[in-house]
């Protein structure tokens, strides 16, 4: 892990089987009015930011937005928002970089993908292509803080252990993005997603909170 964040000690130790989150619900509604009222909070105030990069992505070519179907809570799909940072048809040239796939299990992942566009790069170092989410977090789909997002392909071979993560919202950011996002394998991954569900608190959320805003800043793991 490369932030130098241990996630023993951000979300305690570990505890098997994860039996899912523990907070009443009381905790659970204070996360739902939080989580809304951030993320309305964060889009007037980083407006003008949303709209620079919006102009920068337009003038790149194509589309400003890229949106995806994700799973979320309970196994309910969404269509996740983010700022393109690939080329058009990102998509269908991914089947002729499948050999040079650097991630693990079902995820894609390249150091150096050639998809990814000149403002691209910049975008995903400094994790701004992912801004536009907070209208999911907005809407309810997503939280500020929970698990990654994943595909439905990815859902499709979930464990019966590994299906716990689909307990809560998926996040913006999360144990993943403070302990090194794309440097993490598979494994790892899923290990902090199962571990914050059964570990989860608002005090958890807001030192991961915390945490993130040094993950973006030295842009580790972001590629």
């Amino acid at each position: 892990m490369t932030t130098g964040t241990s996630a023993e000690t951000v979300a305690g130790p570990a505890r098997s089987p994860c039996t899912g989150p523990r907070a009443g619900r009381a905790a659970r509604a204070v996360k739902r009015w939080f989580d809304r009222s951030s993320a309305a909070l964060l889009l007037v105030l980083l407006l003008p930011l949303l709209l620079g990069v919006a102009v920068a992505v337009k003038l790149d070519g194509g589309p400003v937005f890229f949106r995806q179907i994700r799973v979320g809570r309970h196994g309910e799909t969404f269509r996740m928002v983010k700022f393109r940072s690939m080329v058009v048809d990102a998509e269908k040239l991914r089947a002729d970089l499948v050999t040079m796939n650097e991630g693990a299990g079902p995820l894609f992942t390249m150091r150096r993908d050639p998809r990814v566009t000149a403002v691209g790069q910049w975008l995903r170092r400094y994790s701004l292509d992912e801004l536009p989410q907070l209208f999911n977090v907005l809407g309810g789909s997503m939280s500020l803080v929970g698990p990654r997002p994943p595909l439905p392909a990815e859902v499709e071979g979930y464990s019966t252990e590994t299906h716990r993560r689909l307990h809560v919202r998926p996040g913006l950011t999360g144990l993943w993005q403070v302990s090194g996002r794309s440097d993490l394998s598979w494994d790892e991954s899923i290990r902090l997603d199962l571990r914050y569900v059964e570990n989860w608190s608002l005090a958890l959320d807001a030192l991961i909170l915390w945490k993130t805003v040094g993950a973006v800043l030295r842009g580790d793991g972001a590629y």
